[in-house]
C-alpha cells in the first residue's frame, strides 16, 4: 500500500515537472514570437502639389488733405465713388468692394509737431477692400488700376505690408483625402524599400500620426500659385 501512493508521488512529481518544463517551452517561444513581432520601421511620405489661388483679398488706401472740414469728407466720397466705379468697370462686383470708415487727422490739434507750418490741416484716408475669387480679374485690375487713378488724382498711400495683397485656397478639404493616401503610399514604399534591403518582410501598421497641411506661396513672384504639403509618418512591423 505504501509502495502503491510513493509510486502515485512520484509520477506526480514527474507530471509537474514536465507541465513546468513544456510550460516554460510555450512561454519562452511566444516571448520569441513576441519580441520578433516588435521589430518595426518607421517611414515618412511626402505629398506636395500646386493649385491657383481661388480668393484675393487687394486693399487699397489712399488719402484727401485740406483746410475746409466739409470738402474734405466731400472729396472723400467722390474719390470712394471713382475708385469703386473703376473696379466695377474692370468687372469687380460691387459686393465684393468694401469701403471702411474715414480716418480723420487734425493736425491743428497735436500736440507735438509744428502744426503752424503745415499745409493742410485735416489729413483723411480711407481703405477700399476688394474681396473677390475672380483673381485673374482683379489681377487684372491691379496692373493698370492704380496708375489710371493716380493720373486723374488719387493719392494712394500706406506701406507694403498695409496693401499687401493676399492670395488664399480654400478648398483644402476637397485635396486633403488624396493628399494623405498619396502621402501614406510614399511612406509605404519607403518602408518596403528599406525592409527588402534588410532581407525583412514588411507587415501591418503598428502606428500612423498625420502632419499638419501647410499651405504657402511657391515663389515670391507668384503668390497666386499656392504650394500645398502634408508629411505622413507611419511606423509598419516588420518579420523575416
Amino acid at each position: 500500500m505504501r509502495q502503491s501512493s510513493g509510486l502515485g508521488l512520484v509520477g506526480l512529481g514527474v507530471s509537474i515537472f514536465l507541465g513546468l518544463a513544456a510550460l516554460g517551452y510555450l512561454l519562452g517561444q511566444a516571448a520569441v514570437q513576441v519580441k520578433e513581432y516588435e521589430r518595426s520601421v518607421t517611414a515618412k511620405g511626402l505629398s506636395e502639389r500646386e493649385y491657383p489661388a481661388d480668393v484675393v483679398i487687394w486693399p487699397v488706401t489712399f488719402t484727401v488733405a485740406g483746410n475746409d472740414l466739409a470738402r474734405v469728407y466731400a472729396e472723400l466720397d467722390t474719390t470712394s465713388q471713382r475708385i469703386r466705379s473703376f473696379l466695377e468697370r474692370a468687372g469687380i462686383g460691387s459686393s465684393e468692394i468694401t469701403l471702411s470708415a474715414p480716418n480723420l487727422t487734425d493736425k491743428s490739434a497735436q500736440a507735438w509737431g509744428d502744426a503752424q507750418r503745415a499745409e493742410f490741416r485735416y489729413v483723411a484716408s480711407r481703405n477700399v477692400t476688394v474681396y473677390s475669387s475672380q483673381v485673374d480679374t482683379v489681377r487684372a485690375a491691379m496692373e493698370d488700376g492704380l496708375i489710371e487713378l493716380g493720373k486723374e488724382g488719387v493719392a494712394f498711400t500706406g506701406n507694403a505690408n498695409q496693401n499687401k495683397v493676399e492670395y488664399l485656397f480654400t478648398h483644402l478639404n476637397d485635396v486633403k483625402p488624396e493628399m494623405i493616401e498619396e502621402a501614406t503610399r510614399n511612406a509605404r514604399g519607403v518602408a518596403q524599400k528599406f525592409a527588402e534591403d534588410s532581407d525583412s518582410r514588411l507587415g501591418k501598421i503598428r502606428r500612423a500620426s498625420q502632419g499638419q497641411f501647410s499651405i504657402t506661396a511657391r515663389d515670391t513672384n507668384n503668390p497666386q500659385i499656392k504650394k500645398v504639403r502634408v508629411v505622413s509618418t507611419v511606423e509598419y512591423y516588420l518579420s523575416d
